[in-house]
């Protein structure tokens, strides 16, 4: 099928379709998509030349991982963000560019991308506290969309975020609930911008029980599997080791668990444990009882709901920045039961 042959089944001129394929403002978004879905019915494929040459863009976004953060590349929360936002890009025509670059090299690397036109825009991944990538892409004009929120930040710009202060603070509050008060928390690296949000969140829930945050039972680190596995055989080796401990993330969970295991005990009878899960293709956590009493935010819709934030960045450049807040709902798994405390007080009534 032509853009001729696509212009007639739908009803419209080739300039309306053309410019509902590249993308142009002023065609209504119910008209792109229709076309859209037209197209990809009818396997309708614009030439690329063509297209760039029509609407002067790269038809690119572009990702960047500093070496530092190579290992991210095999993550599967990285991975299922960018199975989400590539779904988008392909269905809007535009590739997804992921560059690995030395740490030294970030900044310079947006620059020349910048200069030579070679992306329409970037997603800004992993921001820190008081993050200079952001100040660096408005100064350059690079249409950008952060996943995540960057604290100490006074610039306005485009951000999709989980609320993780809250989500930790629910978890928090949920074991408390359930009688326990040495809550644990293994969080991730202490720099991150997720991590202080969501060490705030458990502080938040521990204070409004009264209790304050023993620096002994928090920790922060890369979220590995294994970080989970020898913190909390730490945590269980204490004089007073906690009776539940918070997550930031399934993965560091399963080397948790893996310790609970190894010295015979059971998740939700002799310790309770609490994830942030973010809903992944490759770790589920299902089931009609899942594994893991969550918090959960889906990683997969982020990233579509990211790269349509950005893809409305570069159609409508003079649009004020947006922000999207999600928020985490609290699933109830088999990881988490009344603290011994109380399932003894229970027994004896």
């Amino acid at each position: 099928m032509n853009l001729k042959e696509l212009s007639d089944y739908l009803g419209l001129s080739q300039t309306t379709v053309s410019r509902a394929l590249n993308g142009y403002p002023e065609v209504s978004e119910k008209t792109r998509r229709r076309v859209m879905d037209a197209a990809r019915q009818h396997d309708y494929l614009p030439d690329a030349r063509a297209k760039r040459l029509a609407t002067g863009r790269a038809m690119a976004i572009g990702h960047l991982l500093p070496v530092s953060k190579e290992h991210e590349m095999v993550n599967p929360i990285f991975s299922d963000f960018l199975a989400g936002a590539g779904k988008r890009y392909a269905e809007n025509g535009f590739d997804l560019v992921l560059s690995v670059v030395e740490d030294k090299d970030e900044a310079e690397t947006y620059r020349d991308l910048a200069r030579r036109g070679a992306v329409d825009g970037v997603v800004v991944h992993g921001p820190r506290i008081n993050d200079e990538r952001i100040a660096l892409l408005t100064e350059l004009g690079l249409p950008f969309v952060v996943h995540g929120r960057s604290s100490e930040v006074s610039t306005d710009y485009n951000w999709i975020d989980v609320n993780n202060r809250r989500a930790f603070a629910r978890a928090t509050a949920f074991l408390l609930d359930l009688g326990h008060r040495r809550i644990a928390l293994l969080n991730g690296l202490a720099g991150m911008d997720f991590a202080a949000r969501r060490f705030k969140g458990y502080q938040d829930g521990l204070h409004a029980a009264g209790l304050d945050v023993d620096p002994d039972i928090v920790s922060h680190a890369e979220m590995t599997e294994t970080y989970g596995y020898a913190r909390t055989n730490a945590l269980l080796d204490l004089d007073t080791p906690p009776t539940a401990i918070i997550i930031s993330s399934i993965i560091p969970a399963i080397g948790a668990r893996r310790a609970l295991g190894d010295r015979g005990l059971t998740p939700g009878k002799d310790i309770s444990i609490v994830i942030h899960d973010d809903d992944l293709s490759y770790f589920r956590n299902d089931g009609d009882v899942p594994t893991y009493t969550a918090t959960r935010s889906s990683v997969r819709a982020a990233g579509e709901e990211t790269a349509d934030m950005l893809l409305a960045a570069i159609r409508e450049p003079h649009q004020p920045p947006r922000q999207l807040l999600l928020e985490a709902e609290l699933t109830v798994g088999q990881s988490t039961g009344a603290a011994p405390a109380v399932r003894q007080l229970l027994k004896e009534g």
